[in-house]
C-alpha cells in the first residue's frame, strides 16, 4: 500500500493541504508546533479513525471548524488504486472506500495497515497490558482474517457474561461460559500462533541495531492455562459475582518479552527498551510483507527525541530497505543525519500548518 496522495482538512492547525508524497521516505522538519505531529496524526485517522494524541476527536478539530477531513489516494500491491476518506466531528465518524461509506472501522483498517512510533509507544513494555493486548491483536488482526470474528463473538459472550454477573442472576450462566470458553480459546490459540511466527521476525530485526541473548516472547492467556478454561470461569464464579465482571480470560491476557527470563524492562536500559520496542512495530510491519505481500506505512513522530544519532542511523537504514512507506518527524533538517545513501525520500518543510517540498 501505498500513499499517492494525501488530503488534509481541519487537522489542528493545518486548514488545508495536499501533498504527493514520496512512495518510500517521507521527512517533515519545522519548529514545535508548525504542524508536523498533525500530519502524521492524520495520516493515523486514516487508517484508524481516531488519534494517537488524543482520547477527543474535538481537540483535533481546528478550532475555526467543526470537522476534519483526512483523504488519500492509495495504490495497492496488486496496482489497484483506492480512494481512501475519514471525516470526523464530535459525534460522528464517517468512513468512505472508493466513495461508498463504510460504518467499519476495520475495513479502513485493512486497507491502510499502519505502526507508529510516538514519545509514548514506550510504554508498550512498561505499562500496563492493554497496550501490549492491542499490539499483539493487531497483528493477529491482519494477520488471519478469521480472528476478528472470532473475537467479536468472544466480547459479545463477555459481555453477557458480565451482565449475568453485575444481575447476580446467574441461572444461565453455563451458557456463556460454554461461549466464552469456545471463541477464547481460538482467540488464545491465533495470539499464540502469531507469537510464534513474529519471533524470528524480531529478533533478526533486533540484531541490526543491538545484540541481547536470552530474548523470549511469553504469551499470557489471561488465565491459568494449567487449569481447564471453563474450570476457571467455575472456581472463580463466587469473586467474579463479588466484582461483577469476568476476571479470568482473553480479555485480561498480555505477553512478556523476556530476557534471561527478566522482564525486559527490569534488565535493559532504556535506550535498549526503545530499540526493543521499535523492533517489535518493524517486525509486524515486516511480517506482514513476507507472509501476506501487503505493504504497511510506518509513521515515527519525533524522530530524534527518541534515539541517537547512531541509532537513527541504523533505523533509516533499515526502514530504506523495508518495502513500505515511511513519514517521520523532527525538529530540524540535519537531526535526520546524512541522507545520501538513501535513494529515494523527499523533504517537506512544515511552517504554521502549511507544508511545502524542499
Amino acid at each position: 500500500m501505498t500513499l499517492l496522495r494525501l488530503d488534509i482538512y481541519a487537522v489542528r492547525n493545518i486548514i488545508k493541504e495536499s501533498i504527493i508524497p514520496s512512495p518510500a521516505i517521507n521527512f517533515f522538519y519545522g519548529e514545535n508546533g508548525s504542524g508536523k505531529s498533525a500530519i502524521i496524526e492524520s495520516i493515523f485517522i486514516l487508517g484508524r479513525a481516531k488519534s494517537f494524541r488524543s482520547t477527543s476527536i474535538k481537540s483535533v478539530i481546528n478550532s475555526s471548524e467543526k470537522q476534519l477531513v483526512v483523504s488519500a489516494q492509495t495504490q495497492q500491491p496488486n496496482s489497484i488504486a483506492m480512494q481512501l476518506g475519514v471525516q470526523l466531528d464530535s459525534k460522528n465518524i464517517c468512513c468512505h472506500i472508493n466513495h461508498q461509506a463504510t460504518q467499519k472501522r476495520s475495513d479502513l483498517a485493512y486497507a491502510l495497515p499502519l505502526q507508529i512510533i510516538h514519545p509514548k509507544s514506550f510504554e508498550l513494555l512498561d505499562a500496563g497490558p492493554q497496550l501490549r493486548r492491542e499490539y499483539l491483536d493487531w497483528g493477529v488482526f491482519h494477520d488471519d482474517e478469521g480472528f476478528l470474528m472470532n473475537w467479536r463473538n468472544f466480547k459479545k459472550a463477555l459481555l453477557q457474561r458480565n451482565a449475568l454477573l453485575k444481575s447476580k442472576y446467574v441461572a444461565h450462566i453455563d451458557v456463556w461460559n460454554k461461549e466464552l470458553v469456545y471463541y477464547g480459546t481460538i482467540v488464545n490459540n491465533y495470539r499464540e500462533q502469531y507469537l510464534q511466527k513474529l519471533k524470528p521476525v524480531f529478533l533478526d530485526i533486533l540484531a541490526h541495531f543491538i545484540k541481547i541473548d536470552g530474548i523470549e516472547l511469553k504469551l499470557l492467556s489471561g488465565w491459568d492455562i494449567s487449569k481447564d478454561f471453563e474450570a476457571v470461569l467455575v472456581e472463580n464464579l463466587d469473586n467474579d459475582l463479588r466484582y461483577g465482571f469476568t476476571q479470568n480470560g482473553p480479555h485480561r491476557g498480555d505477553f512478556h518479552l523476556l530476557v534471561n527470563n527478566r522482564l525486559a524492562k527490569d534488565f535493559v536500559s532504556r535506550g535498549q527498551l526503545k530499540l526493543l520496542v521499535i523492533s517489535l512495530k518493524l517486525a509486524q510491519m515486516q511480517l506482514l510483507t513476507n507472509v501476506h505481500n501487503i505493504m504497511g506505512c510506518f509513521l515515527i513522530d519525533d524522530f530524534s527525541a527518541e534515539l541517537d544519532s547512531v541509532n537513527r542511523t541504523k533505523l533509516l537504514d533499515y526502514l530504506s530497505k523495508m518495502e513500505c512507506q515511511v513519514f517521520i518527524t523532527a525538529t530540524e533538517q540535519s537531526d535526520f543525519g546524512d541522507l545520501k545513501p538513501i535513494i529515494n525520500y523527499k523533504m517537506f518543510h512544515v511552517e504554521h500548518g502549511n507544508i511545502k517540498q524542499v
